[in-house]
């Protein structure tokens, strides 16, 4: 992958914290790339791929998005929040989860289109 079809991100961002690898698919950081030029400020990283073996991965059925190299989490909190969750939405992300509880606030985006669930899919994390 040419990361520098991406300027606003670097692999080193997207590596799984847990093996170092990346394996991010080039759509999906082709469509944060125009969320992240629309929306027209920084965006912080702070999960993106995750090998199926991370512990986070290891513990589902089924890997989820991370592990596809189709999903992040964005650190963002209140109105810029909202702002991103809006363009996200706008830009054909499909899958948006929502932390806006205590200090680890974020974003959570996918362009997941597996047929399991309806999409465009909206929730809040517990």
């Amino acid at each position: 992958m040419n990361w520098s079809d991406y300027p606003n991100f670097s692999e080193d961002e997207f590596r799984c914290r847990h093996t170092g690898k990346s394996a991010m698919h080039p759509d999906f950081m082709a469509r944060l790339q125009r969320l992240r030029t629309a929306y027209g400020k920084p965006m912080r990283i702070t999960s993106g791929y995750r090998d199926p073996t991370h512990p986070i991965e290891a513990k589902k059925s089924v890997p989820g998005a991370h592990a596809s190299g189709r999903a992040c989490d964005v650190a963002i909190r209140g109105a810029e929040a909202v702002e991103l969750l809006k363009l996200a939405l706008q830009h054909g992300f499909t899958g948006i989860g929502v932390q806006q509880k205590g200090e680890g606030r974020f974003l959570h985006l996918d362009d997941i289109e597996d047929g399991s669930q309806p999409r465009p899919m909206l929730w809040s994390y517990p």
